[in-house]
């Protein structure tokens, strides 16, 4: 065979003289349009938000920048009445609360022009007098001075009612039902308070270091303002929450939907708490039920690993089969084809540089996920020997060494462990009994010492043996105590109106998608971008274009972390709350509209550069604007990729695991929907987190995908080891025992249905005649009581009593048996 193909690699000589060439032009051509595997990681910080000047101009559209001009004149319209010669910065404090107390009164007056003027002129303040500010950081400074006085004047409370009546105003509402299109200019009195609010959310939610013990007290009475009932009875983000529902039903096309979702995805994070207080809580909660410490925190852990190079692309899988069919492998020793999985699992601890210079310099390995050309499968290359470090030693010292995630095992791996080995070796089970080995041989008493070492038990799993008992002896266990945390209320709060509101974000996300088509009956999620009169120059179209494109990428950034907040508040309060928000989205189809996201270019949509830098609140304010050309609405961004629209990505990955881990029937859902190919192009993106949360949810499929798959996927296995959590029983990689059948899906849901739908009424129905509700059975105050009867049951109560009493036998001997 080798004669055959080193002849036939002669006979076609002339025809394979120009193959280096070709070869070397598609290597240029894959680093210059997919990103080379020797591009560097993507240097992106997760956090529970961008940067405060990020945060502050993605609440504005490019098309409100005329309205910054017309907030300061109504500002200075007013306080050039009241104050003749100094500016607002120049005023002293109590000068400052006397103005804003005077702006508060003026915003009670009738006349709804006039509250409109009152409400521009807080707003400037609110976004920091920058017509008397010469830097962007002046900006910020007296806007943080100026929202925690405004705060300490009740501005806020003020605010809500002026938003509670617009949110009631019915004929702005029937107005805009009516409008064939609905522009800027129906929103405004909802946009001006509503970027009030916003900004008063966001600044005093971040801690800064020119903090005074007066902020810091402020801080944490608002944080609890907006988490408990004090606002109309409710908890702030339900008010939020019925506007989303209201605009998603079409009764008020006019709300400004993105600084609705931005405000509530605000709020949930400032009175629940973001990443690492979640991060604090879970420790916190895990002492108090006596559980073990977290083997590793989490947060540290994915922020110090490295991405991985990506899966071939087609460009090295066409290479790779001309190299095959050269017969370049014939010039190397052979090794059986059992040593392919052994070949192709690169050593875990090498530098991942080194590892993508190995593959652009070893032809044969570049195309690992196309594998062996069939003619071929005998025999495989063995690898050249590795190049020399691309770092120096000392760098590498900085890379933990091993695996990153402790493993885990939880109590039923371990029972059903020794279940099998028990009817193996003895022939018999023990039920739940983890402790009794007799009988069982050496080797297993040594695997069974393994797994609990590395048990883990979860809160969750406590929650809900504690929910079983409860069940179980509702009398002997006596009600539960349940703590009102933000998260408690919110969730009674959203209990009834839950599957509306999940709905409705769903909709909104699934109208701002870049992979959506534009449906006449879709809803219109750009009524604040748009402006009274379209655009008639080219340069016009391209700046409406960037900010149409901008919004949604916001929306979805919005929806996405707000999502992903609730699910792990949730999980953490309840498990079963968690559930019911679960199944909810699942319901409402979150994991296809998730996987429609994803197919498509997602490199491109990582990279899109939809903003215009000098338009970018503050700096439009402070620096006076040039002239917009083509060249200039593209200059001043050179990040390398879009912080929000990664952030986003993430966030619905993370959304993708939490629905689908440890739920057969959702895994099957992503086998259904042919999801892997569309997660192994989300790998293109060299960032270690996103790529962790794509292959946690290829790993989990990958028993269902079949052995052809896991054998051409080698390199994603490969990966799959070295970056996601090992369970230690988990059967993956081979898929030799697949632990739920289809047939049992349903069943599963229901399941869990059922004991949520148990928890709900436990917990929250206070119905007084339920089941537990107390019953008379003394017989004098039975009897003596009134029993309203039929005005015709008088005449036919003999006929009753002969056929209900006398003609019915006594069957005593059935009280000696009680159910």
């Amino acid at each position: 065979m080798q004669g055959a193909e080193m002849e036939g690699s002669n006979n076609n000589s002339g025809k394979q003289k120009p193959l280096p060439k070709v070869r070397e032009l598609f290597k240029n051509q894959r680093k210059e349009s997919e990103g080379s595997m020797e591009s560097p990681n993507l240097e992106f910080e997760y956090g529970d938000s961008d940067t405060l000047m990020a945060e502050l101009s993605e609440l504005y559209s490019y098309t409100e920048e005329p309205e910054f001009g017309l907030n300061r004149d109504c500002f200075e319209e007013d306080f050039r009445s009241q104050v003749k010669q100094k500016k607002w910065t120049e005023l002293d404090l109590s000068e400052q609360k006397a103005y804003v107390m005077r702006l508060l009164d003026a915003l009670e007056v009738t006349n709804r022009d006039k509250r409109l003027k009152v409400a521009r002129a807080i707003l400037y303040l609110a976004q920091g007098v920058f017509d008397e500010c010469d830097s962007e950081l002046d900006v910020l400074h007296w806007s943080r001075h100026n929202i925690f006085l405004l705060y300490d004047m009740g501005t806020f409370t003020a605010l809500l009612e002026l938003l509670s009546m617009e949110i009631d105003n019915n004929q702005a509402c029937s107005s805009a039902v009516r409008k064939p299109a609905i522009s800027l200019a129906d929103s405004t009195e909802l946009r001006v308070l509503l970027s009030i609010m916003y900004l008063m959310v966001e600044i005093i939610r971040l801690e800064t270091e020119e903090e005074t013990p007066e902020w810091k007290t402020a801080r944490e009475t608002f944080r609890t303002e907006l988490g408990s009932q004090l606002y109309n009875g409710e908890p702030f983000a339900l008010l939020l929450f019925t506007m989303v529902t209201k605009f998603c039903s079409m009764n008020a096309p006019h709300f400004p939907m993105k600084k609705v979702l931005l405000l509530l995805w605000k709020t949930v994070l400032f009175t629940l708490g973001g990443f690492e207080e979640l991060q604090e809580l879970k420790v916190k909660r895990r002492e108090k039920l006596h559980l073990p410490a977290l083997p590793e925190d989490s947060i540290k852990v994915v922020r110090s690993m490295r991405a991985a190079s990506p899966p071939a692309s087609a460009m090295e899988l066409i290479e790779q089969q001309q190299q095959q069919r050269r017969g370049r492998r014939s010039r190397r020793p052979l090794v059986k084809q059992d040593s392919l999985d052994t070949y192709n699992e690169r050593d875990p601890f090498k530098n991942d540089e080194a590892r993508d210079e190995e593959e652009d310099n070893d032809d044969a390995d570049s195309g690992i996920e196309g594998e062996v050309d069939p003619l071929d499968r005998d025999v495989i290359i063995q690898p050249p020997p590795p190049p020399p470090p691309l770092r120096p030693p000392t760098e590498r010292l900085s890379f933990p060494k091993g695996l990153p995630w402790a493993p885990k095992v939880r109590e039923k791996d371990i029972e059903h462990f020794l279940e099998t080995s028990r009817n193996k070796f003895i022939g018999f089970t023990l039920g739940n009994d983890t402790e009794t080995l007799v009988g069982l041989p050496r080797p297993i008493h040594e695997s069974v010492k393994t797994l609990k070492q590395h048990k883990y038990v979860s809160i969750a799993e406590v929650q809900i043996k504690r929910e079983d008992e409860l069940q179980q002896c509702p009398m002997t266990m006596g009600e539960e105590e349940v703590e009102e945390m933000p998260t408690e209320i919110l969730y009674v709060g959203m209990l009834s109106n839950l599957s509306q509101y999940v709905i409705a974000l769903l909709k909104l996300l699934l109208a701002a998608a870049p992979t959506s088509k534009a449906k006449t009956d879709s809803i219109n999620i750009l009524a604040d971008v748009l402006p009274e009169e379209m655009p008639v120059t080219v340069l016009q179209s391209m700046k409406l274009g960037i900010d149409v494109n901008r919004h949604k990428e916001i929306i979805v950034k919005a929806i996405s972390a707000l999502l992903l907040l609730l699910l792990k508040h949730f999980k953490l309060n309840h498990i079963y709350q968690f559930e019911y928000v679960s199944q909810h989205l699942v319901f409402a189809n979150c994991i296809p509209l998730i996987l429609k996201f994803f197919n498509q270019n997602i490199m491109s949509y990582i990279s899109a550069k939809n903003s215009i830098y000098m338009l970018d609140f503050p700096h439009c304010v402070v620096h006076e604007l040039p002239e917009l050309t083509a060249e200039s609405l593209e200059a001043g961004d050179s990040n390398q990729f879009c912080w929000r629209n990664l952030f986003s990505c993430i966030n619905l990955l993370r959304i993708l695991n939490k629905l689908t881990k440890w739920k057969h029937s959702r895994t099957m859902m992503l086998v259904v929907f042919k999801s892997a190919p569309i997660l192994k192009r989300a790998l293109k993106v060299k960032q270690a987190m996103m790529q962790l949360y794509v292959l946690k949810l290829l790993k989990i499929q990958t028993k269902y995908l079949g052995r052809q798959w896991r054998k051409s996927n080698m390199k994603t296995m490969s990966a799959i080891y070295q970056k996601v959590r090992h369970r230690l029983n988990d059967d993956w990689a081979y898929g030799n025992d697949i632990d739920a059948r289809p047939w049992d899906f349903q069943a599963e849901e229901c399941a869990l249905r059922e004991s949520i739908e148990k928890f709900n009424c436990r917990r929250y129905d206070k119905n007084p005649n339920g089941e537990f509700s107390p019953v008379d059975n003394c017989l004098q105050s039975v009897l003596g009581q009134r029993v309203e009867l039929p005005e015709d049951f008088r005449y036919s109560y003999e006929i009753w009593l002969e056929r209900e009493v006398f003609s019915q036998p006594i069957r005593w001997e059935e009280l000696l048996h009680p159910e």
